[in-house]
């Protein structure tokens, strides 16, 4: 438990590729959690037009300020990021943020923060981004430059830790948590949204971005063997065409739906699937679905990721299957086992291991890092 203090934490700028009304993830849990005692600006990656640089800052109802850059168009790279860190210089200035940490989720960014002297640079790596589909060239050289100047890292799973820790003498792994009662409503009966109602049983499941790391292969095979199963895809389409994705009368793409809205959904599916094809932009990955899918008390089958295998698969509270005829047969095998006692006992594992996550907890415990490594770089006084 982190030490409590009597004067408030510095506030927490935040630089971020995501969006904060994309999909609400990782950076959101936390930054929801850090505004309960802190001041956070959610610094998002700037909007490009033909109109002066300005930074526009809305606060969500959580209390995080969102803050967006909006720059002048028609410059180089790096003359947009150094308008941009003259922004965040003012900002830091208008609000009068004598003390501040800062905290970087995209490497990109860091020229941006050129202009800005926080207390503590935390990196918290929760994908190997250089990996994705369209990464800038530069992107390595510029975590190279990140680990240089950050105290601490956080990574988003295990595997993530294996890699980074060779690069930096302070990280720590924080894979994905969840928020347990929120995902549990799914077991309380409620009612099946209006998209999704009329489709026949069983229904197969999946909600996130659906992108480079979703096996549309695996989906449309999958969906082709078993006309019987009807197949039901939530989120947003995002750097693979929309006409590439596979079609049939059984798979169904709902769109984009909010996180309050996925209890709702998960409550009238028979299986949750996890289908990522295993490539460069899925190796580091730690899926924040798979403990919410469980969390809802929906079987999980998931392909061979390897922070969903370990602990997720060997500790059997999900199937773990490659290939299209070992994942058809996994789901044929959810399906049968539902309503047993070997069944109950999968779930019974799951909530088990549930019951020590926690946002809650993950923030709690990054808050300690943070302060331990504040300490620690503290000069010592003269009488010690």
């Amino acid at each position: 438990m982190p030490a409590t203090s009597l004067t408030p934490p510095p506030a927490l700028l935040v630089l971020s590729h995501l969006r904060w009304n994309f999909v609400f993830q990782r950076p959101q849990h936390l930054m929801v959690r850090a505004a309960r005692d802190r001041a956070v600006y959610y610094i998002e990656e700037p909007l490009f037009g033909e109109w002066p640089d300005r930074l526009e800052c809305q606060r969500d109802p959580s209390g995080v300020m969102v803050c967006t850059p909006h720059i002048e168009i028609g410059h180089s790279p790096a003359e947009s990021q150094a308008r941009t860190a003259r922004l965040l210089a003012d900002l830091v200035k208008r609000e009068g943020l004598t003390e501040y940490d800062l905290w970087v989720y995209t490497p990109m960014e860091l020229p941006v923060a050129a202009r800005l002297s926080p207390r503590v640079t935390i990196y918290d790596c929760m994908d190997e981004l250089a990996n994705f589909k369209g990464a800038p060239p530069e992107l390595r050289e510029r975590e190279r430059q990140l680990f240089a100047q950050a105290d601490v890292v956080f990574t988003g799973g295990h595997r993530l830790y294996e890699a980074k820790c060779l690069q930096h003498p302070n990280v720590h792994p924080f894979p994905s948590s969840v928020e347990v009662s929120h995902f549990a409503q799914a077991r309380q009966g409620l009612s099946d949204p209006a998209d999704q109602r009329e489709l026949p049983r069983p229904r197969l499941g999946f909600y996130g971005v659906i992108d480079e790391r979703f096996d549309t292969a695996l989906i449309g095979e999958l969906a082709r063997r078993r006309p019987e199963w009807q197949i039901v895809l939530l989120g947003p389409v995002v750097k693979i065409d929309p006409q590439e994705l596979p079609q049939a009368p059984n798979l169904h793409y709902l769109g984009q739906k909010t996180y309050a809205e996925l209890p709702q959904y998960l409550a009238h599916w028979d299986v949750a699937l996890l289908p990522f094809a295993l490539n460069p932009s899925t190796e580091f990955i730690s899926p924040t679905k798979t403990p919410e899918y469980l969390a809802a008390g929906v079987p999980v089958v998931s392909t061979g990721i390897r922070d969903v295998i370990r602990p997720y698969g060997e500790e059997e509270m999900v199937r773990i299957a490659d290939g299209v005829d070992a994942f058809e047969a996994a789901c044929a095998a959810a399906l049968t086992e539902a309503g047993t006692a070997q069944a109950a006992e999968r779930q019974a594992r799951a909530d088990r291991y549930l019951a020590g996550l926690s946002w809650d907890r993950t923030w709690q415990d990054m808050q300690f890092e943070i302060e331990a490594t504040q300490n620690a770089n503290l000069p010592e006084s003269a009488d010690d």
